[in-house]
């Protein structure tokens, strides 16, 4: 089943497409002026908590709609088409691009793995764990598609032909939650209930790291540009690093209580982090140091964050209804919303040189472009 949704994109930060709902005129900027050359813009996708986003290999932006149970592909023109998900009240979680040319996605609550062509077709694979809740997605080195099982605590294989193999770590109930190719070809997962890093080789063969501070609630990992793996630690208030030999080390963050959620490899050569209670941006050098920077507006809970095409980290602000740029020197710049509350979510360069993201509850896409 296809549904087509068209919506006119606007080039002014106060024009709102016509969907709906309330809107600000002010583009809003709380440290800097936002430059003359930036400008937000929003497209329609009515009734749907559109989540991640992404640019897909046919050069359109795909999203997954937690609220309508469906795909969404939409042009950098601002046409959107949607895609049902056969199975209903999925609740989509992670996307991302295959290697066999099409998109995979997990089914948080219908206990699947999707998989949609450019065209549009959806095929899908039912998870042999029931209740397994399926998380991060993410592609091995070893060409097939590999993800975390949150409740189901595993950690899953499948091929692009659909065949899907589980593997448990040996400590129960763990809770695997993020995972991330290494530089030394495994997969490196973390475990947020069983508060380890594990590593899975790509014939299965798990092995596990504890992490030194207990209740550390391990969440995203991603590898660094030194060669090591870092993840955040949200309840102990820490960024962690791992080498590929297992040596874990951590590096408290100064501001108590920040919860850090989202971290990503800067353009330059730093790892920059989000703050979701702490209402601040940090860097972490590669020799530990943080340094941190406030978000103007106060309580923005700021999650995403990605280095975009313009030498700038961008990040969203849920609550402060805005998107957010900062430099490499700290200095950050913010844009706001046309549409109250729509709590900006997930953020990606698009084929077009633009960024790209989604309102969770604007229902709708919108971009920065410049």
């Amino acid at each position: 089943m296809k549904k087509a949704l068209v919506c006119l994109l606007m080039v002014s930060v106060v024009a709102l497409c016509g969907c709906g709902g309330g809107g600000s005129s002010s583009s809003g900027a709380n440290a800097t002026a936002p430059s003359p050359n930036y400008t937000l813009s929003e497209v329609c996708s009515t009734g749907s908590a559109p989540g991640g986003i992404m640019s897909g290999p046919d050069g359109n932006l795909w999203f997954f709609e937690m609220g309508g149970d469906n795909i969404g592909k939409m042009t950098t023109a601002g046409v959107i088409t949607k895609y049902a998900i056969p199975t209903a009240g999925s609740s989509p979680s992670s996307l991302l691009s295959g290697p066999d040319g099409n998109l995979w996605f997990t089914e948080f609550l219908g206990n699947k793995v999707g998989k949609i062509t450019t065209a549009g077709v959806i095929t899908e694979y039912v998870i042999p764990t029931s209740s397994g809740y399926p998380t991060a997605i993410k592609t091995g080195p070893d060409g097939n598609l590999w993800f975390t099982e949150l409740l189901g605590h595993k950690i899953v294989k499948i091929t692009t032909a659909g065949v899907i193999t589980e593997y448990a770590p040996p400590t129960p109930h763990s809770g695997p939650n993020s995972i991330t190719e290494g530089p030394d070809g495994n997969l490196w997962f973390t475990e947020q209930l069983g508060n380890k890093i594990g590593k899975i080789t790509t014939a299965g063969v798990i092995t596990e790291y504890t992490i030194p501070t207990v209740g550390s609630s391990a969440g995203a990992i991603i590898s660094g540009p030194d060669g090591n793996l870092w993840f955040t630690e949200s309840g102990a208030n820490k960024i962690g690093k791992i080498t590929t030999a297992g040596v874990i080390t951590e590096y408290v963050i100064p501001t108590t209580g920040s919860y850090s959620s989202s971290i990503t490899p800067g353009p330059d050569g730093n790892l920059w982090f989000t703050e979701n209670w702490g209402n601040k941006i940090g860097k972490i050098t590669m020799d530990g140091v943080i340094s941190e920077y406030v978000i103007p507006t106060t309580g923005s809970n700021s999650s995403s964050i990605i280095p975009g095409p313009d030498g700038n980290l961008w990040f969203t602000e849920g609550w402060g209804n805005k998107i957010g740029k900062i430099t490499t020197s700290g200095v950050i710049t913010e844009f706001t919303v046309p549409t109250n509350g729509s709590y900006p979510n997930s953020i990606t360069p698009g084929p077009d040189g633009n960024l790209w993201f989604t309102e969770l509850q604007g229902n709708k896409i919108g971009v920065i472009s410049y």
